[in-house]
């Protein structure tokens, strides 16, 4: 008899849904092929960690008790991206530590949540995917992904079953690009100079292509290579394992600019 298909809720993520929504698409390809069944509930928000980040506890927890219903009954949550799936993993049961029944529904939801990529490696059990990609390619590794969830391997597992593919290591490539959501905001002159040092290195490996798993980099570094005049494509990594790279490259192309407030001038 064949296992059921795993019922996942997708976390879409704030900046894809509206800046880049070609990466939920690509996610759920990904979640299909791997023998998932995919839902997204329409009454998920923003994860809270802008609010969480900023010390507004009693905002972010209203968002988590959101989050939390609205995932309620999913074997699985899945988020392409390290940052959002961190906060929902790591954050929100530190929200509710005085208050045991909230506690244990954000402890619930917590070992129920992944990162993309590293649900369909480590708990699909997914080794190669059907795509192919003619371009040499860089990868960026964020930190909330690969500090808070260990992932660093499994991009660069399933990047090396891509056709095609040239995979170029970036020098520094665990290293803060600069956006750190509200930080770049908060402090820009610094934001400026660590995106300006992370595109230096990419641009010293000759990579035609910029990739990473979170969307918040990827319109930093994006915003910063358009401003110095790079042709490097930047894309999310979901859209190149799901072989859905017809859209325009991530900011170079004007699809989704990096904030201007953020990588300077």
């Amino acid at each position: 008899m064949s296992k059921p298909e795993p019922r996942v809720g997708l976390f879409v993520t704030c900046l894809v849904d509206l800046f880049r929504p070609s990466v939920g698409f690509a996610a759920v390809k990904l979640l299909e092929a791997a023998g998932c069944r995919v839902e997204v509930p329409e009454m998920q928000t923003c994860c809270g960690q802008p609010a969480y980040n900023s010390g507004d506890r009693a905002d972010t927890r209203a968002i988590a008790l959101q989050v939390i219903e609205a995932f309620q009954g999913f074997d699985y949550v899945v988020a392409p991206s390290g940052s959002c799936a961190a906060m929902l993993k790591a954050h929100y049961p530190t929200l509710f530590d005085k208050e045991p029944e909230l506690a244990a529904k954000a402890a619930d939801l917590s070992t129920r949540t992944y990162e993309l990529v590293s649900f369909l490696t480590d708990v699909m059990q997914v080794s190669k995917v059907d795509a192919v990609f003619p371009r040499s390619v860089t990868y960026h590794d964020s930190c909330s992904g690969l500090r808070e969830l260990g992932v660093r391997d499994q991009p660069r597992q399933l990047l090396s079953t891509v056709g095609d593919l040239s995979l170029v290591e970036l020098s520094d490539a665990d290293t803060c690009c600069g956006f750190g959501g509200t930080f770049c905001v908060k402090y820009p002159d610094i934001s400026n100079t660590m995106v300006s040092s992370k595109t230096g290195n990419i641009e010293a490996t000759g990579a035609q292509t910029l990739l990473a798993g979170d969307l918040g980099c990827l319109m930093n570094m994006a915003g910063k290579l358009q401003r110095s005049g790079s042709a490097i494509q930047v894309r999310h990594v979901a859209e190149v394992l799901a072989g859905m790279t017809e859209d325009p490259a991530i900011g170079l192309s004007g699809t989704a600019p990096g904030d201007p407030r953020s990588g300077g001038a």
